[in-house]
Order: C-alpha cells, then sequence, then structure tokens
C-alpha cells in the first residue's frame, strides 16, 4: 500500500495517506515527498486512551512524516494487540490515526463441568491472559481450549469434547463460554508385560501404582491412565529388577491403546531382563581422611550377595552422611561397576571425594509467622561460624519436630556464592496452630453421645510455653486444672511446670443404681533435666487433698471399706479425707522425629511416685515403651507398650482413687473409656462390670498408618488399622495377673492434624468382650496421642 501527500487547493477535503497493511511496505512502497506534522488525530478509540496511542505512536507534532515513519506506526500499533484494523491519513498537516479496537472480554464461563471447579478453571485461563477485561486474542481462545482438553486427558477422560463460543454484546464487548462434554472416564482394562521370566506377571503388576478397576480405584483413581504415570511405573520396574540384582534390565518399549469408543484403555510393557548379577568385590578409593574401616563397615553388600540398587544407593547415602559429620557438606561417593556378563558378576568400586571442608555462615529461619526466632534456635545444636556436622543438623531437625509446634521441618544446605568454604542453613518450619480445643467423645446404646473437653495453648504466644486449662463438665470425671510449663526454665534447658488441679469422680452413667463420689484437690511443682540430647529426668514435688464419700445402698463394697479404713464413720456410709505429698522422679528417652506425627524413633519413660508422708502413703510407678518404623516413605507402623503397678506402704492400702484404668482411645479402643477390670462384680444396670479400676495395668496397642488416599505422603492426615489388647487387675487383694484375662479389639481408624488440634477416630471390634464388659465401638477424640 502506497502512502503519499499532495498538494490541494485550500478546500483541505481529506486525502488518503495510507492503509495499515504491514506487508504492502515488505513489497515496497513508492516513496513519498515527506511532510512536518502540525498536529495528530486518533479515531475510532473506545476503551483505549488516547494518550496510550500517543505512546505507542513513533511520530510526534513536529516530526517529518515519512514512508518510514509510517511504517513504523502501524507496526507499533499492531504489536499492542488492541486493535485489529489500523489506518493512518492526512488531513493538511493534521496525522489522524484511524483504528478499530479489538473486543475486550466481558465474562469467561464453563458450562458441563463437572471435574474442575470453575473458579479454578476461570484462574487457571486468567493467567494464561484470557480473562474478564483482557482484550480478546483468538489464539489465546484456542490455547485455552487445547490446554484445558489435556487436563481432561490426564484425567483419562478422552472422549471430551469442547465447543467454544465467542457472542458479541454492547460496546464492543464478548462474552466467551467453554461449552464441555466430559464423557465418561475411560478406564484400564488391561496391563501386560512381556518379557518376565523370573517373576510372574502379577507380582510385576503389583510393583505398578496403576490397575485395572477395583474396589477403591474409584477414590485412588489408579485405574485412569497419564504418562506420568506410566513413566514412575516403569521406573518402580527397573527399582523392582535392579534391587533383586538384574542389573542390565531394560524396559524396551510401552504400547498404549484406545479403543474405538474411548472408553478402555490397555497397556503392554515390553522388557528383558538380563542376567542376575553377583558382587565379587567392593572396594573404597579415594580420600577417605584415613577413616577407610569406618567408611567401608557402612557398606550393605558383600561379596557374593545379589546386586541391590536400593542397598547401594543406601551404602553411598550413609558415607556421604558420615563425610558430612566430618564438615564435608558436599562430598561425593559414586560407585562404579566392572561388569563381567560372561560370569554375570559384577565388582563395584566406591569412588570418595569429600570435597571441601566448609562451616557454616548462617542459620536462616523461615515460616515462622508466631514463634520467635529463639524458641527454634535454642533447639539448634549446629552453631553458626562452626564446622558443619551432618549429624548435628539432622538432630537439630529432629529436636524441632519433637516440640509439638510445626507440622513440617526442613533444613536446606546452601552454598554461598563465592565462597567455597561457607555454606548457609536455610530452615523453614509450617507451624500448627498451637491453641487446641480438645474434644473427646464417645457413643454407645446406653449413653448415647459423652463428651468431655480441655483448652491448651502450647507455644503461648510463641515463646514455647505451655498453658493449660483442662475443663470436664461431664458427670463422671469433673475436672478443673490449671498448668503452666516454662521448657527453658534455665539456659541450660531445665523445665519446670506448675499444676493447680480440681477433680471430681462418680461411676458412669449408664449404672444407675451406683453411687459415690471421689473429690481431689491439689497442686504440684515439676522440674525436667536434661542429661543428653535424648534423655531428660523430671523431679517433683505435690500436695494432694482427696475426700471420698459413699452412699447407703448404693456404693461398691471396695469404697465403702476405704472409707471405714480412713477414720470415716464405721458403717462405711459418709465421708473419709486423706492427704498425700507425692514426689515425682521420672526418665524420658525421646529418639522419636516427631512429637506430633513420628515416622521413626522410639520413646520410653519410666516413672515412679512415692508418697511416703501424710495419712495416705502409697507407690505407684509407669514403663512405656513406643517404637515407629517407616515402612515405605508414607506407610508407617507403630507399637506402643505400658505397664503400670501399685502398692501401699507403711501397712496403708493403696488408695482406691489411685488405680489405672484401662479402655476407650489410648488404651484398648472398643470398650468404654475406664471400664475395664476383672473383678469388678456385676451390676443389674445393663449386667455390666463395676469401672474400679486396679492397682495393675498392661496395655499393648499395634498400628499400621497409611496415607489418605489421594494425599500422597501427607502425614498431616492418615487413616490406619490397630490392634489392642490390655487389662486392670488388684493384686493388692491376691488377685493373680493372667495374660488369658486380656481383652482384644482390632479396627481402621482416621487421624488428622486438624486447625483445633490432633483427631483420632476409631471404629472397634472387640475381639473377646466378655459378660459384664461395657462395648463402645465407636470413638472420636481431640487432642490425643497414639
Amino acid at each position: 500500500m502506497k502512502f503519499r501527500k499532495e498538494r490541494k487547493a485550500p478546500s483541505f477535503f481529506p486525502k488518503l495517506i495510507a492503509v495499515a497493511v504491514l506487508s504492502a511496505y515488505a513489497a515496497g512502497a513508492s516513496a513519498i515527498e515527506p511532510f512536518t506534522v502540525r498536529d495528530i488525530r486518533v479515531e475510532g478509540i473506545q476503551r483505549t486512551e488516547a494518550g496510550t496511542v500517543f505512546n505507542y505512536l513513533p511520530v510526534r507534532v513536529g516530526d517529518l512524516f515519512n514512508d518510514e515513519k509510517a511504517a513504523a506506526a502501524i507496526k507499533a500499533l499492531y504489536a499492542t494487540g488492541f486493535f485489529k484494523d489500523v489506518r493512518i491519513e492526512a488531513e493538511g498537516d493534521v496525522l489522524v490515526v484511524a483504528v478499530e479496537e479489538r473486543p475486550a472480554i466481558a465474562s469467561v464461563d464453563f458450562t458441563g463441568t463437572k471435574e474442575f471447579e470453575k473458579d479454578k478453571l476461570r484462574k487457571a485461563l486468567k493467567d494464561l491472559g484470557l480473562g474478564e477485561s483482557r482484550i480478546l486474542d483468538k489464539s489465546l481462545v484456542d490455547r485455552a481450549e487445547q490446554e484445558l482438553k489435556r487436563q481432561y486427558l490426564s484425567r483419562g477422560l478422552y472422549g471430551v469434547k469442547i465447543t467454544t463460543t465467542v457472542t458479541p454484546i454492547e460496546r464492543n464487548r464478548v462474552n466467551v463460554t467453554f461449552a464441555v462434554d466430559e464423557g465418561e472416564v475411560a478406564r484400564i482394562r488391561q496391563i501386560k508385560i512381556i518379557g518376565g521370566q523370573a517373576f510372574k506377571e502379577d507380582e510385576l503388576l503389583d510393583q505398578l501404582k496403576m490397575s485395572t478397576p477395583g474396589w477403591f480405584t474409584w477414590y485412588s483413581k489408579s485405574d485412569q491412565y497419564s504418562r506420568q504415570k506410566l513413566a514412575g511405573d516403569i521406573e518402580g520396574l527397573r527399582s523392582f529388577y535392579l534391587n533383586r540384582g538384574y542389573l542390565e534390565m531394560q524396559v524396551d518399549s510401552t504400547q498404549v491403546s484406545i479403543s474405538p469408543d474411548k472408553k478402555d484403555i490397555f497397556i503392554t510393557i515390553n522388557l528383558t531382563e538380563g542376567k542376575k548379577y553377583k558382587i565379587t568385590n567392593i572396594k573404597l578409593e579415594g580420600e577417605m581422611l584415613g577413616r577407610e574401616q569406618e567408611l567401608s563397615a557402612l557398606v550393605s553388600l558383600k561379596a557374593g550377595d545379589a546386586y541391590s540398587g536400593e542397598r547401594m544407593t543406601e551404602s553411598t547415602k550413609k558415607i556421604s552422611e558420615r563425610m558430612g559429620v566430618f564438615g564435608y557438606a558436599f562430598a561425593n561417593v559414586n560407585a562404579v561397576p566392572a561388569i563381567n556378563r560372561d560370569k554375570a558378576e559384577v565388582a563395584f568400586t566406591i569412588f570418595v571425594d569429600p570435597g571441601k571442608r566448609v562451616y557454616v555462615r548462617n542459620i536462616n529461619i523461615g515460616g515462622n509467622d508466631r514463634t520467635r526466632d529463639s524458641v527454634i534456635r535454642r533447639e539448634f545444636r549446629q552453631l553458626e561460624s562452626a564446622w558443619y556436622d551432618g549429624d548435628k543438623i539432622r538432630l537439630s531437625r529432629d529436636r524441632l519436630g519433637r516440640l509439638g509446634y510445626f507440622t513440617d521441618t526442613t533444613v536446606d544446605t546452601v552454598e554461598v556464592p563465592g565462597v567455597p568454604d561457607q555454606v548457609d542453613l536455610d530452615v523453614k518450619v509450617t507451624e500448627k496452630p498451637t491453641g487446641a480445643i480438645m474434644v473427646g467423645a464417645g457413643f454407645s446404646s446406653a449413653e448415647k453421645l459423652v463428651l468431655t473437653g480441655s483448652i491448651n495453648q502450647a507455644n503461648a504466644f510463641g515463646t514455647g510455653n505451655n498453658i493449660g486449662i483442662n475443663l470436664n463438665t461431664s458427670r463422671v470425671f469433673r475436672t478443673i486444672g490449671l498448668s503452666y510449663t516454662n521448657p527453658y526454665f534455665t539456659e541450660d534447658g531445665v523445665s519446670r511446670t506448675f499444676d493447680l488441679f480440681y477433680r471430681t469422680s462418680r461411676p458412669p452413667i449408664y449404672l444407675r443404681t451406683i453411687n459415690y463420689e471421689v473429690v481431689t484437690q491439689g497442686a504440684a511443682v515439676n522440674f525436667g533435666i536434661p542429661f543428653t540430647e535424648l534423655d531428660r529426668v523430671f523431679l517433683g514435688v505435690g500436695y494432694e487433698d482427696t475426700t471420698v464419700t459413699t452412699f447407703a445402698g448404693t456404693s461398691p463394697q471396695r469404697y465403702t471399706d476405704f472409707v471405714r479404713d480412713n477414720d470415716g464413720p464405721a458403717s462405711g456410709i459418709g465421708s473419709a479425707r486423706t492427704a498425700a505429698i507425692p514426689l515425682t522422679a521420672a526418665w524420658q528417652r525421646d529418639q522419636r522425629d516427631s512429637a506430633l506425627i513420628p515416622s521413626r524413633g522410639r520413646y520410653r519413660r519410666a516413672s515412679l511416685e512415692l508418697s511416703p508422708a501424710g495419712s495416705s502413703q502409697y507407690y505407684r510407678g509407669t514403663y512405656q515403651d513406643q517404637a515407629f518404623w517407616p515402612v515405605t516413605s508414607g506407610i508407617t507402623f507403630a507399637l506402643n507398650g505400658e505397664f503400670n503397678y501399685g502398692g501401699g506402704l507403711g501397712g496403708d492400702a493403696y488408695p482406691i482413687f489411685k488405680n489405672f484404668f484401662a479402655g476407650g482411645i489410648g488404651s484398648v479402643r472398643g470398650f468404654g473409656p475406664g471400664t475395664l477390670n476383672v473383678s469388678g462384680t456385676r451390676t443389674d444396670a445393663g449386667n455390666f462390670r463395676l469401672p474400679i479400676g486396679g492397682s495393675a495395668r498392661l496395655i499393648a496397642n499395634a498400628e499400621i498408618q497409611l496415607p489418605f488416599p489421594g494425599t500422597g505422603v501427607d502425614r498431616s492426615l492418615r487413616w490406619f488399622t490397630f490392634l489392642d489388647g490390655g487389662q486392670v487387675w488388684n493384686p493388692n487383694d491376691a488377685e493373680p495377673i493372667r495374660l488369658t484375662d486380656l481383652r482384644y479389639s482390632t479396627g481402621i481408624g482416621i487421624s488428622w492434624i486438624s486447625p483445633v488440634g490432633p483427631l483420632k477416630l476409631s471404629l472397634a471390634y472387640p475381639i473377646n468382650a466378655k459378660l459384664g464388659d461395657y462395648v463402645q465401638r465407636f470413638q472420636f477424640q481431640l487432642g490425643t496421642g497414639f
């Protein structure tokens, strides 16, 4: 297209200078006689400001206008994407820019979408540039349609059909609508593995996360195909073979086909197993800091073993971590094979390059919106300006996890740019709500819904201190308690705890013909003294005042005997008051990686409570042992065991209000809280055994904790299966402790680190409930541990 300027008579009728088609210039526009621009006028704009056009124009008033300036002006305005047509005209020495704007998007809507939320789709398209108030770009609409279709294909909806409609409305705007026909989800109907000889096909299929439809695939969606899933499963197959000696196993090809109706998917994996290799020799070479024997002991594979990729990786990782203890944070440890294919043997040389020794410059803390930096830093055993120590860093991370303030803690080692012998530690924590409203509940046909509760503020105001208010307004166990703990009462980590309490205990509601009351009030102070990084000893003293009240015709014999034997009425009907000064001593070793959601480690605690003075003299001891093993990255096997025993001192009988109880979450699920015992006589209120507890208790629990389907390895929401066992006895009354008296239960449950505290729900089946046992199948509790 040509651009020209003609001299005219004074009529000043406008003449066309140019019609903007940039390709005309590429073909070669004829030269025009330049002229000086006296004024610039913009026509055709509706939403765009004139100033915006002026900003993009490479021409200004007073400039000399020619064909090069015209081409540049058209190109610049088209490049903005605001206009679909641009024309440049002249009226005398006035430059007229005539534009036709592209329409703006008034709304973006979806119909027929069930697999995705509309708001999330709108946000995703807006990130692409397609959203309300944006300029319509047909290429972006096409791209959005293809991206939306790709997302549906990733969900197994291969029959999806998407129709895009652009509807013009007033003021040069349009509505963009994506009409989606999702169709049916395509399911994996068949997976075949060809080439496997050493293992049965079913065993190989078990290694895949993808599967054909089953009982739970509606939730896990493992019967839906995606390229990412297939790639992950191929790696899983390769690892399976490598861990069993097949060093050269190869996946030759994969074929994925879909049925004509796009409802069924068929997958074929072709592989070559190769030979099974045995290890003939493993040696270490490189700079080992004179610790060759120590590092060699970390290699779990030996000559004669079948090769295992997992064990070899584990061995090199241990060597690398061991080098990190001496300050070599970036030690490079590589295992290089020498393969003898004729004999199916392999020898390994593990090369150790420690790199440069480094020290920690700064420890940077992030994610702690509430918790003070000092609370986190005081748990760190790796110090700034000290040599890097991998063991101390791991210990510091575990100590943070055991605080119970965070759901996740990571420590990353970052090189300092330009300084090869320095690193920074970036500590990232994910805080959990530390103010917890703890609620417990159970359901039974006799009591219906039973509720208990307390309020606890751990990490109060981000200081790491703990303030607790325990309130329980139930008729059975009424409690008012206040506690305050400062875990760093001294700079050395000695903790101090104050307790004030007032407790009232009565028989459960379902025992309508039984009545008694035990009221205990008192106070205690306790100090925790750290002896090692894992061990802590607790010493404390307290005062307790207890009143037991019985009623004629409704109080159990043991309660009336206690009243009579403690200066109460000779009939045993009335009240008796006792006082005790309990001294407490305890030892605790905590090796868990987290106090809240442990996946590995062990926790042990032994305690003794001794009251040598006062009108009630007794002792009671406790030993508890917990262990956690990671089965996989998301599955944990946990065990808990606890034994308790108490007795009287100086000829005093063991006080009945110090009895141990079993039943419910925390002991034996499926039985009512505190209702298990051997010797309690049955009553006519439903033929239930009296829940009087005992002076000896044994509890055992086993759990398999698994990630909730669809949450990956997220440990904050898990489900579990369990097996519980336990019972209480009264050996002080010549009642023998017999394991045959144990009650067992099994079941399933869900645990969740909720915004108001740890939540646990369980549905239990009592395996050997006896006549007189109080069964409570469904139970839940907020604020529970194991």
